[in-house]
């Protein structure tokens, strides 16, 4: 395993990495539910309490082995990535939704998805919190530079929010506007059944660790951070 300033290059194989995300998706999916339970139950006292030391316990057994610190980005010989940590798409992440993103096959730089915001992500009563819209329409504008085989660091984050985002079934889509020298120019929106609540103008950076890899091998793909 090598450690690449939070880019981390192990030796994994895909059968493997499957195995892992069979074994860690239910946990994380039981812990998201748990989350939503927390906010919308109305139990008496004594079963709070109760759940509360069973959580405890659970926690506690979970952290007798654990990484030293957050979970990073890491990717196998095939550049096979896994941003399990992620708080927007992360695989062990309780705390995203999670959006699972769809690229365009020929690396053209367009995704979408479709996903579920509950109540952990309420901020005005029965909508999205505004801050939680940005922080997903961040993570679309940066993958979709990343797919066009040019990831980035935001360099800005424009936000328009037309109207409230009701909780609930939601669309995103992203897509790159231009590239010019280092910086990937991204578009993206948000919408609900009724149409685009929230869109997005984005620049990303091309950061310096792939800028040295492009000018070592011009041909060579960029790891595969977000399948």
């Amino acid at each position: 395993m090598v450690d690449l300033g939070g880019f981390v290059r192990d030796d994994l194989t895909d059968a493997e990495i499957e195995r892992e995300a069979a074994l860690y998706g239910p946990l994380t999916d039981a812990v998201r539910g748990l989350v939503d339970a927390t906010i919308r139950t109305t139990v008496d006292d004594d079963e709070i309490r109760a759940v509360t030391a069973e959580v405890e316990a659970l926690t506690a057994r979970l952290r007798a082995r654990q990484l030293p610190g957050a979970f990073g980005v890491r990717y196998n010989p095939e550049g096979r990535g896994r941003p399990w940590g992620n708080s927007v798409v992360g695989l062990r992440n309780p705390i995203a939704p999670p959006v699972r993103t769809v690229h365009h096959p020929d690396h053209t730089g367009e995704i979408w998805t479709e996903f579920h915001l509950g109540a952990a992500y309420e901020g005005p009563p029965g909508h999205v919190h505004g801050g939680v819209l940005a922080l997903i329409l961040d993570q679309l504008l940066g993958e979709s530079a990343g797919s066009g085989r040019r990831p980035g660091m935001t360099g800005t984050l424009t936000i328009r929010y037309h109207r409230a985002t009701p909780l609930g079934a939601l669309r995103g889509e992203a897509r790159i506007e231009r590239t010019e020298g280092i910086k990937t120019y991204a578009v993206g929106t948000l919408a609900d059944a009724d149409g685009v609540t929230v869109e997005a103008q984005g620049v990303f950076i091309l950061p310096r660790w792939a800028r040295e890899r492009m000018e070592r091998d011009p041909d060579a793909e960029s790891p595969r951070y977000f399948e």
